[in-house]
């Protein structure tokens, strides 16, 4: 994609300015919305040889899901075109670092800072599984800190609609390993309880600074998801908070709680998620997905068998 540069204009409408990150899919850039004359961001595909059209019908599908949800804590899906062997997907612009990016610079949060995170990705979450999609790989670098400490979730890139009929195939496993919940590594049934395991394991990782089930490769690392109680959280950590993680990171997904159940448990009369996040909403860094992580794709992998 050498012909991308500042200044290059995708359909007559939207004028790139500056790359924001590079990965192995594609790129995200800062550009002008020349009709609406507003800033967006662009995540751009390589150019689609054959072995790309699986992930232009990725990018499509991002869109599609993305622009049936309206949210607050979800980034806002506004286009998606294709330009001369070029697909891209048009998003609200996002100038703060990923969550991801907070967790390598700041390491674990304190437990009323986690609690806020949590609360805002539940009712993004919430949000989604009432209007039937399922996001499917929740990690720390799919979530957004805007200016003020606002939460934001992207990337619905491998969302599947909860009404499909249609099932992964055997041997076939989308999301990224450290996040995945046992059902989905397994390659069984993913449902919005999916979704809540995730959660789980990231709020575990924002308290503790480490990834629960980390085992040093995929297949470990899946093994441990699988048949492993979670690691303890700290001392400090307050009981709701405790309770609703360890609730989330439940073996067997019906005795999961709901987002909009996460929500309930954790909102107080002020709630949480109108509040600023100190020092989170401050941090510089990469903006909308920033790091080279940001366009990798997910990995896929054969599933262990049930006997383990």
């Amino acid at each position: 994609m050498n012909r991308l540069a500042p200044g290059f204009v995708l359909c007559d409408r939207y004028r790139l300015i500056d790359r924001v990150a590079t990965g192995g899919m594609g790129q995200v850039w800062s550009a002008a919305d020349d009709v609406l004359e507003r800033k967006v961001a662009i995540k751009i595909m390589h150019p689609q040889t054959e072995q790309q059209q699986a992930l232009a019908r990725r990018l499509r599908a991002e869109a599609r899901f993305a622009a049936q949800i309206s949210h607050p804590n979800i980034v806002e899906v506004f286009d998606f075109g294709e330009h001369d062997g070029l697909a891209f997907l048009v998003m609200e612009l996002i100038e703060g670092p990923t969550l991801g990016k907070v967790l390598a610079d700041e390491g674990p949060l304190g437990s009323a800072q986690a609690r806020a995170l949590v609360v805002q990705l539940a009712g993004a979450l919430a949000r989604a599984h009432e209007s039937g999609i399922i996001h499917r790989d929740l990690k720390p670098s799919n979530v957004l800190i805007a200016p003020g400490g606002l939460v934001k979730l992207m990337d619905f890139g491998i969302a599947k609609d909860a009404n499909a009929t249609v099932h992964t195939a055997p041997g076939e496993v989308y999301g990224t390993t450290y996040y995945l919940s046992p059902e989905q590594a397994l390659g069984e049934r993913v449902t919005a309880a999916s979704d809540l395991y995730s959660l789980g394991v990231l709020a575990h990782e924002l308290l503790t600074g480490a990834k629960p089930f980390d085992r040093g490769t995929p297949i470990a690392t899946a093994l441990a998801t699988v048949a492993e109680p979670p690691p303890p959280l700290p001392d400090g950590v307050e009981e709701e908070l405790r309770a609703v993680v360890m609730a989330c990171l439940a073996k067997d997904p019906a005795d999961r709680p709901t987002a909009s159940g996460v929500l309930e448990a954790l909102t107080e009369p002020e709630p949480l998620a109108a509040r600023r996040l100190v020092a989170v909403g401050e941090v510089a860094g990469d903006a909308q997905a920033g790091g080279d992580d940001v366009l990798e794709p997910t990995q896929e992998w054969t599933p262990p068998r049930r006997a383990l």
